[in-house]
């Protein structure tokens, strides 16, 4: 498992001070392909993707890195996951209580 980016350490340290469920990180969904979420909770099928780069022409903004997540979105909610799309200023008290609040109503 890589090392925690800059945007997932805040988010993780977000999610442990407001008390979330426990979170898979780098949950591979979809074997034998090779994508992962960001963090998962398998229990509710609910999955965050940290969007980084908006600003500066990440790879997720470019033609092909947008490409290639619309694919993997698009297979995820074919398998019955709701994914969670945060930028950095998402990751605010406000919007991970609605997630946490989600997973619970989910059977977390």
């Amino acid at each position: 498992m890589n090392r925690a980016s800059p945007l997932e350490a805040k988010f993780a340290l977000l999610w442990r001070r407001l008390r979330g469920p426990a979170l898979v990180r780098e949950h591979r969904f979809a074997p034998p392909r090779r994508w992962r979420f960001d963090f998962a909770h398998p229990a509710s099928r609910i999955a965050i993707e940290l969007e980084g780069g908006v600003w500066n022409r990440g790879r997720h903004n470019r033609p092909r890195g947008f490409i290639a997540d619309c694919e993997k979105y698009s297979a995820a909610a074919l398998a019955g996951w709701t994914v969670v799309r945060l930028t950095r200023g998402d990751i605010n008290t406000r919007r991970v209580e609605q997630i946490i609040a989600a997973m619970n109503g989910r059977g977390a």
